[in-house]
């Protein structure tokens, strides 16, 4: 299990974000729905995730 890349969370990482202005980093839903509004941020579930998004 890895844990989100976000400071003070706990949660388990189910996305990889890429981010093109820094470096890309895997984070749990919560925080990959927040990330992904913002322009140019791409979420891509986790391969052990990837059936739970579809």
């Amino acid at each position: 299990m890895t844990e989100c890349a976000e400071a003070d969370c706990e949660r388990e990482a189910a996305v990889e974000l890429h981010i093109p202005w820094d470096a890309n980093r895997t984070v749990c839903t919560a925080h990959a729905r927040v990330w992904s509004q913002k322009d140019g941020v791409v979420p891509e579930p986790l391969d052990e995730f990837d059936a739970e998004f579809r």
